[in-house]
């Protein structure tokens, strides 16, 4: 028994993608459908930037398959210009701006901290206390927002399931035992990013696994050669089947599991090369679209 993987990629508007992984005659408004045919999973950006609107969000979830799941970036509100401080509203607005139309489509959310926040540990518990951890308690959660959603909001799920929530840290303060302590306790995923510039950290910390390829040694630019994305397939087997796997560990190993989910993005966007490496790791593991109900045999 091994968990579900799934390969995607980091946002889908880029122009330098129209003609090399879009065909050239393919209108923009049909690009996110073309990309959710060859990836069952993607990461949405936007939500970081602003709180969009219900109608934005159904619109994404009409035009995916059934099965398909979208990662939304956690509000930059939150994490960059508040640094997690008095986050219950911001919360509550983010969780209400119409993320919950996506219902069964919802995937993890992914909360990234700004280079120069240290790891402040009672501030950090205090925001993993009030993440909602399902869709009814999303929508409990948004109807505490303020008025800025007042008309435009969207405050009823349409299921319930379980929400999951992953953080990607970019300062060395954060490379302890304690930090990878205060993620297990609270069943958060650490995010496991590799790229130039910060600590690339391969600690299990949660349920699921959460994995972003931003290129190196370029950031963002650099594509993955075959040796890279074979040993991104073997770290994504282990996983999969419940173990961890090779590099810098900074608590103790985690507890194994018959299997853990896998989200692993690129956001190595420059000149297409995030879709094209991805797809190449999916021939690799074979857990493309037509295959998101096949278990992953475990090479641990």
């Amino acid at each position: 028994m091994t968990g579900r993987i799934r390969v995607g990629v980091s946002g889908w508007c880029y122009p330098a993608w129209r003609g090399t992984f879009y065909p050239k005659a393919l209108p923009e408004r049909l690009e996110l459908a073309y990309a959710a045919r060859q990836f069952s999973s993607i990461e949405v950006n936007a939500t970081f930037y602003r709180l969009q609107r219900p109608e934005d969000f159904h619109r994404w979830a009409a035009q995916t398959p059934p099965a398909f799941q979208f990662a939304l970036k956690g509000s930059g509100y939150i994490t960059h210009r508040c640094k997690f401080l008095n986050p219950l509203i911001p919360l509550a607005n983010f969780f209400a701006s119409g993320v919950l139309a996506l219902g069964p489509k919802l995937g993890p959310v992914l909360w990234q901290c700004p280079p120069q926040f240290a790891f402040h540990p009672d501030r950090l518990a205090t925001f993993f206390r009030l993440l909602p951890r399902s869709l009814n308690a999303a929508a409990e959660l948004a109807r505490h927002h303020d008025a800025r959603l007042q008309g435009r909001s969207l405050t009823k799920a349409p299921c319930n399931r379980p929400l999951r929530h992953a953080i990607e840290i970019r300062h060395p303060s954060f490379c302890s035992p304690a930090f990878i302590a205060l993620l297990r306790t609270h069943n958060v995923g650490l995010v496991v990013a590799d790229g130039p510039h910060w600590p690339q950290m391969m600690d299990v910390t949660s349920n699921f696994i959460y994995c972003r390829l931003h290129g190196a040694p370029a950031l963002y630019k650099s594509g993955y050669g075959p040796r890279a994305l074979e040993t991104w397939a073997e770290r994504t087997r282990a996983w999969a089947g419940g173990g961890e796997t090779d590099g810098t560990h900074f608590g103790p190993p985690a507890k194994r599991r018959h299997g853990r989910d896998v989200f692993l993005y690129f956001d190595n966007d420059v000149k297409a090369r995030a879709p094209r490496d991805a797809r190449s790791l999916i021939g690799r593991l074979s857990c493309g679209p037509q295959h998101l109900h096949t278990n992953v045999p475990n090479s641990t």
